[in-house]
């Protein structure tokens, strides 16, 4: 049972890696540097579909990892 938490946790972990790479937006320099964005953007589509997916896999590893330390203790 502990070696498939560890896998699954690996691959979550993996996964989640990829949808958040997935979702970072070409900001440029300027936030860098600190120059507000003016543009309020509504999340739509694909971009949706990523950002609530990052919140499922989350939730996942994170239970995933309190049975993983629950059953190795």
């Amino acid at each position: 049972m502990q070696a498939y938490l560890n896998v699954a946790q690996i691959v979550l972990s993996v996964a989640l890696i990829l949808i958040i790479l997935f979702q970072v937006r070409g900001g440029g320099l300027g936030g860098i540097f600190g120059q507000p964005s003016t543009v309020y953007r509504t999340r739509r589509g694909v971009e949706k579909i990523l950002f609530q997916l990052t919140i499922v896999l989350v939730v996942i590893f994170l239970v995933i990892s309190v049975l993983t330390l629950r059953l190795s203790s």
